[in-house]
Parts: structure tokens; C-alpha cells; sequence
């Protein structure tokens, strides 16, 4: 799509859509409960139509098949695969609830994420997070830090840890830069959330009237094969950025490079394979269900659709609708770490951060070996705008929905779309104000 030719009423589809997911389920939840599938696919539809009409059915399949095959696919079979594994590891947890444990798992898990991912670091954690925690009566504030944590700023460690580090991984970032880099801002960000926390939970406790403040934990661990389909994993996304061997099929149009191919099919056999051979009575005791992986797929297959056009424009940079936003990244003619920190992290809370960051990477010029030597701020601020905000919305990154309804499911009643905005603005953009002030 070029962006240059599309008006802003390309981006009315996405917009929709995101009032959808804000309000729908709190003045029409029964309707959006059985049919956000079919919401989800009818947005999307405000924009393969108009296509059809303009370009006609041929070049319309392509650019939707380009999607499915670039984007959505890998999306859904990285996010699937995850969430199936580690669905097939048992951690039994025991001992007494409190803030020091609640906060021992959260930060277990916050530096798992930069290693298995946020998606395979949220769905390990959320379970014996559930299970100390089951007796409370509050629970809500133990999924929402799970998020800002777990299924988020964890994530910037490595380039194993969210999308939009990968795609720098393959652009040329060196893999150790963004733990160098990085390491500092993350573990400001992460140690200022788990103290916030500990003090939150233990008022909450206290409340309740769990007096005991401290006890002893102990885990056992069932299903350990599944841990090295994790390696399997890592070993697959790795592989497909490293290894070319400059095989190219065409399907309909769309070039398919055989690495990503490999991938794709490697994780989809990892998968299944961790399915069908983990016991019964791990997904039993787990209470693995496919019902948060579905709603991911139907969501974002509409998210991914329509935010096609959004994305080609910003693409556009000063030629697009957009070029207001794309003329704020320079102050004074000189790039702005400041506004590359909030403008890719506030656009990557709402759109794709994986593509928000690329846009953004070749608006600062793309030279990766400047980028990451005398540019280093600029650089740091892509890299943590797009993985810190995803915190900011239900939809900044795949994890923080999967949280949300697996959490919905075990009973536990989860702020509407608005209404976790109201604690990631509370809690997190004060921390990012301190960030930008004594780092940007």
C-alpha cells in the first residue's frame, strides 16, 4: 500500500475497532462476549472492501495474503506456541501467601521475559500466581502488575523478549547490545514496580487479614520436557534471523523466504508436540483451555487488518496524512530521544510495536552501526518506548489479553479497556516522566 495516497479515513477502521475493544464490553458485554469475533472481522472488513473496490480482487488478495503469511501467521504460531508449552509446565507452589512471595514471583518472572518471551514468561507465572493467591478476596492488582512486568518491560533484556527487539536483532542490532543498554532503564523501571508492589499487596493483606508477612515457599515442578521445547524455540526465532540460505517460494504473489518457513513449521511441530505428550492431569491441575489463545487470534486477526493502512502512512513519513507526527521527531532540526521515546511508545501501546518500531528505526536514519554506538540514545529510546508502553493498553502486546482472560476465566474481575488505562497512567507514566528526565 502506498501511503502516500491514503487519507486519514484509512485509519477510521482501526480506530473503530479500538472503541470496540474500550466500550463495548462495558455497555454491551453480553453482545461482545459472544460476538467479538464477528466485531472484530466486520472492522476488518472496512478495509478489504474499499480495497476491492480500488484495486480489484487480485492485487486485494495479495496484500491480504501478505499480511496473513508476514505477519499474522508467524504472530499467531510465536504467540500459540508459547502458550501450549508452557502450558505443560506444572509448577506446584506452597506455603504461605505474601507480599514477599507475590513479589519473589513477579520478579522471577519479569527476568524470565527477556529470555522465553513475555508470552511464555506470563502464561509460566500466571499460574502459581493464581494458585498462592486463590483464598483472597483481591486479585485484580496481582494480574495488572503481571502485565506492566511480566508480559511487558521484562521483555527489553534481549532480543528473545518482544517482537520489536527481534526485528532489530535482524536489522543488525548485536544481540548483547540491548542487555548493555538496555539493563539499566529495565531494572529502574522493574525494581520501582516490585517495590510499588510489595507495598500495595501487603496494605492489601493486611486488610484481609493475613497478618503473616513472610513464609516459607516450595515449588515442585512437573513436565520438564517442556522446558526444552522453550530451547527448541529460541532455537527456531534465532535460526531465522541468523540463517539465509536464499531460497525464496511465491504463493499467490507473496515471496515466502524458506527460513521463516522453517521457523513457522518448527514451532508449529513443537507445539503440537508439547500437546499431545504433556499429562492430562498437568493441563487439568493448569486449567489449560484454548478459549484466551482463540480470542487472540479472532482480535488481532482485525487488529493486524486494520492497522494495515495506519501503518503505510506513517510509512510515508512527511509524504503521509501523518507528517505532523513524523515532523515532531526532530527539535531544533537534531533528533529528539525524548520524542522517540514517547511518540514509538505511545503509538506501539495502540498499534503493532513490532512495525511502529521499524517505522521509526528508518526514520532515524536506519544505520544500524550508528544507531547503536554514537545514536545509542535514539536507539534506546525505540527500543524502550515500543517495549515499555506496551504496557499502557490491553493491546499494546499479545500477553497482556491472554493475562486478561485467563484471569477472567479463574474468576478474578478485570478493569474494562479504559479502566486499566486509569492504572497503567497512574502507576507507569510517572515512572517514564522520571525516565525521560534523568536519561532522554
Amino acid at each position: 500500500m502506498e501511503g502516500a495516497h491514503l487519507g486519514v479515513l484509512w485509519a477510521l477502521p482501526f480506530g473503530g475497532l479500538l472503541l470496540s475493544l474500550a466500550l463495548m464490553p462495558l455497555l454491551l458485554n453480553h453482545i461482545w462476549h459472544h460476538h467479538y469475533g464477528k466485531i472484530a472481522f466486520g472492522w476488518s472488513l472496512g478495509v478489504i472492501v474499499p480495497l476491492l473496490i480500488l484495486l480489484g480482487w487480485g492485487e486485494t488478495l495479495t496484500l491480504i495474503l501478505e499480511v496473513i503469511f508476514h505477519e499474522y501467521l508467524p504472530f499467531i504460531i510465536l504467540v500459540g506456541a508459547l502458550y501450549i508449552i508452557s502450558g505443560g509446565i506444572l509448577v506446584d507452589i506452597r506455603g504461605q501467601v505474601s507480599a514477599s512471595a507475590n513479589t519473589f514471583l513477579l520478579g522471577i518472572g519479569t527476568i524470565l521475559a527477556g529470555w522465553i518471551g513475555t508470552t511464555g514468561a506470563s502464561m509460566l507465572m500466571i499460574r502459581p500466581l493464581l494458585k498462592l493467591n486463590k483464598d483472597r478476596q483481591n486479585k485484580t492488582h496481582l494480574m495488572i502488575f503481571l502485565i506492566f512486568l511480566v508480559a511487558n518491560i521484562g521483555g527489553s533484556l534481549t532480543p528473545l523478549g518482544d517482537p520489536p527487539l527481534f526485528l532489530g536483532f535482524l536489522q543488525g542490532v548485536d544481540f548483547f547490545w540491548t542487555l548493555k543498554f538496555l539493563a539499566p532503564e529495565t531494572f529502574f523501571i522493574s525494581a520501582a514496580l516490585l517495590i510499588l508492589f510489595y507495598i500495595y499487596d501487603q496494605k492489601l493483606l493486611y486488610q484481609e487479614g493475613v497478618l503473616k508477612t513472610s513464609g516459607k515457599l516450595s515449588f515442585q515442578i512437573e513436565g520438564w520436557s517442556n522446558f526444552m521445547a522453550l530451547l527448541g524455540v529460541i532455537f527456531f526465532v534465532l535460526l531465522s534471523g541468523i540463517w539465509d540460505p536464499q531460497i525464496t517460494l511465491k504463493f499467490s504473489g507473496v515471496e515466502l523466504e524458506f527460513q521463516n518457513i522453517s521457523r513457522d513449521l518448527g514451532l508449529l511441530i513443537l507445539g503440537l508436540l508439547s500437546y499431545f505428550r504433556t499429562p492430562h492431569k498437568i493441563h487439568h491441575h493448569n486449567e489449560f483451555s484454548w478459549g484466551p489463545l482463540q480470542e487472540i487470534a479472532k482480535l488481532f486477526w482485525g487488529i493486524f487488518i486494520t492497522v494495515m493502512p495506519v501503518i503505510a502512512i506513517l510509512k510515508a513519513g512527511q509524504e503521509g496524512a501523518f507528517s505532523p507526527l513524523i515532523q515532531m521527531t526532530e527539535n531544533g532540526g537534531a533528533p529528539s530521544s525524548t520524542v522517540y521515546f514517547w511518540l514509538t511508545g505511545w503509538l506501539s501501546a495502540f498499534l503493532d510495536n513490532a512495525p511502529t518500531y521499524l517505522v521509526f528505526l528508518n526514520m532515524a536514519g536506519g544505520d544500524v552501526s550508528f544507531l547503536m554506538t554514537e545514536g545509542h540514545l535514539i536507539l534506546e529510546a525505540l527500543s524502550l518506548g515500543a517495549v515499555f508502553m506496551g504496557a499502557m493498553s490491553y493491546i499494546g502486546n499479545a500477553p497482556n489479553f491472554m493475562v486478561k482472560s485467563i484471569a477472567e476465566e479463574n474468576g478474578i474481575p478485570m478493569p474494562t479497556f479504559f479502566g486499566y488505562m486509569k492504572w497503567s497512567c497512574g502507576i507507569l507514566l510517572p515512572l517514564f516522566l522520571i525516565l525521560t528526565f534523568f536519561h532522554f
